[in-house]
């Protein structure tokens, strides 16, 4: 049972912030109270999709700038591909393996190098800190974390937005980057260039609590960006490349908080979670509400709704998968898998809609990794509706 979670730590410090010296660092990131999510712009070789940055790591730093690093050799593990799996963070690993890339292409070394460089400095992920400490379970918080801060960070579609896009010929003014970034974190960034040309970004935060379970504040940059002022080269990836796609889900920095839409269940999206009209999360491959972690992929597919079972609900109807395999209802609650009966759904004002009511709920609400099932009905503790997220 781990203690990392926000309710263990009450009324926890802001890192970095605090008047007073904290004793229980398993709720205080400390002394690395700056956690920078950087992210990377490889154009030679290129790396990771045309129209995405790739995730770099989560570093955490002193707040003065300086850095602690490869703080415990014992837990420099070398199979985190085998740790994500048997933790259930197929989702996580799935992002990584599209997003967290390796320039020369060994990408589990890079995460083996992240995690021990910069994963064991993280005060709040020690092994003192678990009730029942088992090996490597704090590998997966890091992860899971890590990943959902790039989610929540789109620098493409923030640049984009701007009117700031990759080109052989258009250079832009760091101020014109600035801007564009720090209008969508809320503080200014880091800008790194190499020969003029804008390849890195890092985003600072400190944490009010732990890592799992705490909320990152943006805050300033501890270090000096090194690009121009002027004629900032933004290359593209691939000459003549066509875009593919950015990240599957948007999350806010407190936790898997998706961006819902109102729009029809169709394509591939996600199943977000929200609770008196308040985002909490999503729901993860299996079928679970989780509010953590990174959100599954789901495809809607839609049925023929003369064929046999097809019920209409408002609107066409529709059949969900996940990689598990088909979603459906398995003894009232919403699962995704190979024994589970493939069901049939449709949608009212942006909900999702089961046997012609869009009422679910569950026994309450997760906290941390906690995974929580979805029951089709009323007859639960916690009401919520369940949104398409494209």
């Amino acid at each position: 049972m781990s203690l990392n979670a926000l309710s263990s730590c009450p009324s926890p410090e802001l890192s970095c912030h605090n008047t007073t010296a904290q004793e229980n660092l398993c709720c205080f990131n400390s002394p690395g109270g700056a956690l920078l999510q950087t992210q990377f712009w490889d154009t030679n070789p290129p790396t990771g999709p045309d129209d995405s940055w790739t995730l770099h790591g989560l570093w955490p730093d002193n707040c003065d700038g300086t850095y602690e690093a490869n703080c415990d050799p014992r837990r420099a593990y070398t199979n985190i591909t085998e740790i994500l799996q048997a933790a259930g963070a197929d989702e996580t690993l799935e992002v990584m393996q599209k997003y967290w890339k390796d320039y020369k292409g060994d990408d589990e070394s890079f995460w083996e190098h992240e995690w021990s460089k910069h994963g064991t400095c993280i005060s709040t992920l020690d092994p003192s800190c678990y009730a029942d400490y088992q090996p490597t379970e704090e590998v997966p918080i890091f992860f899971n974390r890590t990943v959902s801060l790039f989610q929540s960070l789109p620098s493409y579609d923030f640049l984009s937005q701007a009117g700031i896009t990759p080109s052989t010929t258009k250079t832009y003014t760091s101020a014109e980057i600035q801007a564009a970034l720090s209008a969508q974190h809320g503080q200014e960034v880091y800008l790194g260039c190499s020969s003029g040309a804008l390849n890195e970004i890092w985003y600072f935060f400190n944490v009010r609590g732990t890592l799992e379970a705490g909320s990152f504040e943006a805050s300033v940059p501890l270090a000096k960006s090194k690009c121009p002022a002027t004629g900032v080269k933004y290359l593209p990836k691939r000459s003549g490349a066509s875009p593919t796609g950015t990240a599957t889900a948007t999350h806010t920095s407190g936790g898997a908080t998706p961006t819902a839409t109102s729009g029809p269940f169709s394509g591939r999206g996600s199943l977000n979670v929200q609770v008196s009209g308040a985002s909490k999360g999503c729901l993860i491959s299996n079928g679970k509400w989780y509010v953590s972690g990174t959100c599954a992929t789901y495809t809607a597919s839609a049925v023929d709704r003369n064929a046999p079972r097809m019920k209409r609900a408002d609107g066409d109807s529709f059949t969900l998968a996940s990689s598990k395999g088909d979603c459906g209802i398995l003894d009232g609650a919403f699962a995704c898998g190979s024994g589970v009966e493939k069901g049939v759904f449709g949608s009212e004002s942006g909900r999702l809609v089961f046997d012609g009511s869009a009422n679910f709920t569950a026994d309450g609400v997760p906290a941390g990794t906690k995974q929580v099932s979805v029951f089709a009905g009323d007859d639960r503790a916690v009401a919520l509706d369940l949104h398409w997220g494209a």
